[in-house]
């Protein structure tokens, strides 16, 4: 090791003109982030009445004359510590809207009707199973006449997911269905009004003006690659005053909810005419629409407001990479050695089918999916967490409270004082580590899980 790490301190210490403690705090300051991104640049901090320069700061003090800053990505197989931050920040935004009293949220939203919805995908052709929501280990068989399984699988083994007959499997729908799955989505917030408004018997507009329809989701892959979507829906009332979230009509029900969820989810269609390939895809959601009423917070029930929240929140720092693709983007030179990179071949049967109907010349039609840019992920290229306007407060608003502490915590001048001016100009130079550094980092302050190394700078 000291073969390695030798040289990299000795290019630090060179380069920054200082011992290696500078490096060393710059590490710690990025509690744990795998990949930093490596910056270079200068701020200037000035008042802007009289241009008196209050601060400044530049990285050609610092080793290699660079800046390392966390990288805030959001999947946990890319940056562990990153991806942590993203689910708690996430979690406290479900929360808040579950059982308010923080974040601005008042705690009268716990009492108003809320349920916690799954909306799958159809079926493109039969799949190995595993074991159902009980643990319960299930024989695995399609529901048709058809290839059979009658295997029992456990919960890691690599089938499940997997087709029973793969050239029988319909790859072109799975893929179309993925690129479109946001617009259903989309389409069922705007059924689901409808259908609540003629379950209460009133017209649309009657409806909204009584009744405003919150919610927040996340999109979480199946082990097939199809993407469904967990979502936390809530019910309340409309007021001109103040009060941002008042409660709801007393027929607002969470019975009158869950019914309206499965008609709305039953009756989104999207007809998607691709005439290169001869066929005209019906998009909709599939037959399993779950809806469970929300408890209250700390009853000991298990869908309590904490168990919805945690268990929605976690779905958030995942995507396709937990069904056998890649966290990253691919290319054609990919194609060929998917297998060598741990892709499964039902994922990388999908990633050539996106490839092949990305192709703009030959399906023109699909040109707006963006299904080559997106074929790691399956197709699918929706956001995987959302959230209505009024449903709680916003991961922005999160992050600025967090900005805020560390600003005070540092006596740094408050940006939104109108007598500050901060001027900067900051250049991107890469992200991650060498392979010596992160010897050095992992010296410094142990292994962290997952690290990947991406565009090292010089």
């Amino acid at each position: 090791m000291s073969d390695i790490i030798g040289p990299v301190l000795r290019d630090l210490t060179r380069r920054s003109g200082t011992d290696l403690q500078r490096w060393i705090d710059q590490v710690n300051a990025l509690r744990g982030c795998a990949e930093p991104v490596r910056l270079s640049g200068e701020s200037m901090t000035l008042n802007a009445t009289t241009g008196e320069v209050l601060s400044s700061y530049t990285t050609q003090g610092e080793p290699h004359g660079q800046l390392m800053v966390r990288c805030k990505n959001r999947r946990a197989s890319r940056c562990p510590s990153c991806a942590e931050e993203y689910r708690a920040d996430t979690y406290h935004l479900i929360k808040a809207g579950l059982c308010g009293g923080d974040k601005g949220v008042p705690v009268s939203v716990g009492s108003h009707p809320r349920v916690l919805a799954t909306l799958t995908a159809p079926t493109f052709g039969a799949v190995h199973r595993g074991p159902d929501k009980a643990g319960r280990v299930r024989v695995c068989h399609p529901r048709r006449n058809g290839p059979a399984c009658w295997r029992r699988h456990g919960s890691d083994d690599e089938l499940i997911g997997q087709p029973l007959q793969p050239d029988a499997y319909d790859y072109a729908g799975h893929v179309v269905w993925n690129a479109h799955a946001g617009e259903l989505w989309r389409r069922f917030t705007t059924y689901l009004r409808r259908h609540l408004a003629a379950a209460a018997g009133m017209t649309q507009r009657a409806f909204n003006q009584s009744v405003k329809v919150s919610f927040a989701k996340v999109a979480e892959y199946q082990a097939r690659g199809l993407v469904h979507f967990h979502a936390v829906i809530r019910l309340d009332g409309r007021a001109d005053g103040p009060d941002a979230w008042p409660a709801p009509p007393c027929w607002a029900t969470p019975g009158l909810l869950d019914a309206a969820i499965g008609s709305a989810a039953a009756a989104v269609r999207l007809d998607v005419e691709v005439p290169s390939l001869g066929r005209a895809f019906r998009l909709g959601f599939g037959e399993q629409v779950d809806v469970q009423s929300i408890a209250a917070f700390g009853d000991g029930c298990e869908i309590s407001d904490q168990a919805v929240a945690g268990y929605v929140a976690k779905y958030a720092t995942k995507a396709a990479e937990s069904t056998g693709t890649l966290d990253r983007r691919v290319n054609g030179d990919d194609l060929a050695g998917l297998a060598e990179r741990g892709v499964t071949r039902h994922a990388a049967r999908l990633i050539r089918t996106c490839w092949h109907l990305g192709d703009i010349a030959a399906h023109p039609e699909l040109a707006d999916a963006k299904l080559r840019k997106w074929a790691h992920m399956l197709g699918f290229r929706g956001h995987f967490t959302t959230k209505s306007r009024g449903y709680s407060t916003t991961l922005g608003t999160l992050r600025g409270v967090r900005a805020e502490y560390t600003r005070r915590r540092l006596g740094r001048p408050d940006p939104t004082d109108e007598t500050i001016l901060v001027v900067a100009h900051w250049r991107y130079l890469g992200q991650g580590y060498t392979a010596a550094e992160r010897q050095l980092v992992e010296t410094v302050t142990g292994p962290s899980p997952g690290q990947g190394e991406r565009r090292p700078s010089p």
